[in-house]
């Protein structure tokens, strides 16, 4: 009769030669840095939004005590939000690979019976449940949204926020349940040959195969198979935050090719005109008029008046919340403070943004007073000594620093200054 092959609670299912505790741990201290970085950072992309300023910018309304954090985003350094969220998005699918072999290094614990054996024992898997379930959650709706892919079922913005806090909140459950542990197979891995220290530390180590199959290759190789599939996504990704020709090697990327257009308009979009469903006829010069409101009332202003009203130069980046940025690009419009003023705010105060976009969740957005004081927020009707083109937001469009790119409206059809 054949053998019956054993069930996966049984140990003898698992027979890699590779796991073990220290090949786990030392997996397990690379996520604990970078999953830090990247709740850190990706709070700080939350508060980047002014969540608590306006209801259309604030997509998780009942956060409760979860927007503790918020505070008034700044306008210094320009680049700030290129930087966090590059940092964000590239250091996320780098670390693909390390939880992927992190998550198969562990794997036979999922099975193991009896399932509880200690009220701490309880609380770990628990945590386990809730970390492998809200990691892989958090992994996989990134990198749609990176693509450009929402095939998940309601707003990425609320999905992607809850899922980071149970998912963080079991990684610190976890980490502190498992971080003496790690730190001692670390240790024990710089004062000891590595294979020697292996075959030692295999007596007692419970993620070791009982009868492991024959080794292909070591510890240390899987380490490098793990690292240098990180390596090779990081090179794929982080040409998207640049331009010229480190941009070309961001093959993942979904706009990762030649940049769109010629001329001042030659640089990344992700909404095109046609897309947001703008007519033409509506951003014509005859039709297309600026709404001002404010204190004193409302003025219409056509494109031709706007570019008669004092003129001001900003050279500022554009960056997304999926990662993308570009350099620095010149800017050319009238300042926000400058439109406040025309409507009685002698002192910058808020702003609420309305744009001829027909759908999508950013054809409103509202901005702090400090982003409007700021010299070098705009209506910007030029870019690059060129005209705005359609996908670019002709007739206007705002640019601040620092700002998400959707907070940076394109065809802009009103603004309404005062308190939100």
């Amino acid at each position: 009769m054949r053998d019956i092959p054993p069930p996966p609670t049984s140990a003898a299912f698992w027979r890699s030669p590779l796991r073990g505790l220290r090949f786990t741990s030392v997996l397990g201290l690379v996520l604990l840095a970078g999953i830090t970085v990247l709740f850190v950072t990706g709070l700080l992309s939350y508060a980047a939004y002014n969540p608590d300023l306006a209801t259309v910018n604030d997509k998780t309304p009942d956060k409760g005590i979860l927007g503790f954090y918020l505070f008034s985003w700044p306008t210094d350094p320009r680049w700030l939000y290129r930087l966090t969220q590059g940092v964000h998005v590239t250091l996320g699918v780098t670390l693909i690979p390390v939880l992927l072999a992190k998550l198969w290094s562990v794997i036979p614990k999922l099975f193991a019976l009896p399932p509880v054996r200690s009220v701490s024992h309880a609380l770990e898997r628990l945590s386990l449940l809730l970390l492998v379930g809200g990691g892989l959650f958090e992994f996989v709706t990134g990198v749609l949204n990176v693509q450009l892919d929402y095939v998940f079922p309601g707003s990425f913005y609320r999905l992607h926020f809850y899922g980071a806090w149970v998912f963080f909140a079991a990684f610190a459950v976890h980490t502190a349940l498992k971080l003496p542990l790690a730190l001692r197979n670390v240790r024990a891995m710089r004062h000891q040959d590595a294979e020697q220290s292996d075959e030692r530390a295999d007596v007692h180590d419970e993620l070791v195969a009982p009868h492991p199959a024959e080794p292909t290759f070591s510890r240390r190789g899987a380490f490098w198979f793990v690292g240098g599939g990180a390596l090779l996504l990081f090179a794929t990704t982080v040409g998207r935050s640049f331009d010229g020709p480190l941009r070309r090697t961001a093959l993942l990327a979904p706009h990762g090719g030649g940049d769109p257009g010629s001329g001042g308009n030659a640089f990344q979009i992700n909404k095109t005109a046609a897309y947001a469903g703008i007519d033409a006829a509506e951003t014509g010069d005859e039709a297309w008029r600026l709404v001002l409101t404010g204190r004193t009332g409302t003025i219409r202003l056509s494109r031709a008046e706007l570019s008669r009203l004092p003129l001001h130069t900003a050279e500022l980046p554009i960056a997304c919340v999926e990662g993308w940025s570009t350099s620095d690009q010149e800017w050319r419009g009238v300042r926000l403070r400058d439109l406040a003023a025309l409507v009685g705010h002698d002192e910058p105060v808020d702003v609420f943004v309305a744009s001829l976009q027909r759908h999508g969740a950013f054809r409103h957005a509202a901005l702090r007073s400090n982003q409007v004081a700021d010299p070098r927020s705009l209506l910007a009707l030029y870019v690059n000594g060129a005209e705005l083109s359609p996908d670019h937001g002709y007739p206007a469009r705002i640019i601040v620093p620092a700002a998400p790119g959707v907070l940076n409206t394109k065809w802009v059809a009103r603004l309404t200054f005062g308190k939100l």
